[in-house]
């Protein structure tokens, strides 16, 4: 009698702390949403078959795509600096990738494969000519993936911080399938999603990480980024997949292959970065390379003038 009493009361605990996870994990959600700070009346909306996209187009010129770093936080608003000098060059397409931003977030394993396709098919529809395109950290590997896969699709490409070739051969392994089950357990997993992606920890993602000078990170930029983290049906399914490698590609044979004007641009301040350079161009002789001063990982929000100039200075 005694152990069913336990039992009963362990059940009634468990119950009771999974119902109060819940509430804690929607209020999370609803304040990190409520200041409405990702509204934008002029965007488009591409429908793919996998979700809706949300863009924006503006200027005249050469079609010029802009692909923000694939993060749970992140959005075309890294590119919101730069875009109002980038119109009067070219027509500037600015995209939340699927999972990310103002785009639908469909609960399902996201993979570097979906996103070399979402990319072209974007180009496809959306564009309809050969484009240049600008890809930050992790997104460009995908760009160089589906300039391969599709060269048609694409003249010249910049990458920006691109992840070493190491970290783009990552394959999900035991224990990463096993973390990205827990991930996406209805409770739990988003409570650690909601932890990883709190308001702290993205603020101290972009003053370690992010910008070469912490003082210079703004607080509207980390609401911004936090509301980004938590729109959407299901959020931390990128999270999850992300996290566990699923979004990872091996680009050695790609960046062989590409004939393709390549440029990186680097981050001064970001570490192995001009090794993961050289790296590169022992594939690719071909790639163009320069540095940014005075930022580290997104030059795009930490010191748009500099990367503009380099961008003019490539794109003629």
């Amino acid at each position: 009698m005694k152990t069913k009493n336990k039992l009963l009361t362990l059940l009634v605990l468990s119950a009771s702390a999974a119902a109060a996870t819940a509430v804690i994990n929607k209020c999370i959600k609803l304040s990190a949403t409520s200041k409405n700070l990702l509204s934008d009346t002029k965007a488009h909306c591409y429908k793919w078959r996998f979700g809706n996209i949300h863009y924006t187009k503006t200027g005249t010129g050469k079609p010029l795509l802009l692909i923000h770093n694939l993060s749970a936080h992140g959005s075309g608003v890294e590119w919101n600096q730069m875009i109002n000098s980038l119109k009067d060059h070219y027509t500037v397409y600015a995209i939340d990738l699927l999972g990310c931003g103002r785009s639908e977030k469909p609960d399902l394993t996201y993979t570097n494969y979906l996103y070399v396709q979402m990319i072209s098919d974007f180009i496809k529809s959306e564009i309809g000519h050969r484009t240049n395109v600008i890809a930050t950290g992790s997104s460009s590997a995908l760009a160089v993936m589906a300039c391969n896969n599709a060269p048609e699709l694409f003249d010249q490409l910049m990458l920006i911080n691109p992840d070493s070739l190491l970290m783009c051969s990552q394959i999900p392994n035991k224990h990463s399938k096993v973390y990205k089950f827990i991930l996406d357990l209805p409770i739990i997993g988003t409570l650690l999603f909601n932890i990883a992606t709190s308001k702290q920890a993205i603020k101290e993602e972009f003053t370690k990480d992010y910008f070469s000078n912490p003082y210079s990170v703004k607080n509207s930029m980390i609401d911004t980024y936090y509301e980004s983290a938590h729109l959407g049906d299901s959020p931390k399914s990128l999270y999850a997949s992300v996290t566990c490698n699923y979004t990872k590609c091996n680009i050695v044979n790609p960046l062989k292959k590409i004939d393709n004007s390549i440029y990186i641009v680097g981050g001064k301040d970001v570490e192995n970065m001009e090794d993961i350079i050289h790296e590169y161009q022992r594939y690719n002789p071909a790639i163009e390379s320069s540095f940014i001063n005075n930022s580290k990982y997104l030059p795009q929000l930490e010191n748009p003038a500099e990367l503009l100039h380099t961008i003019q200075m490539f794109f003629v």
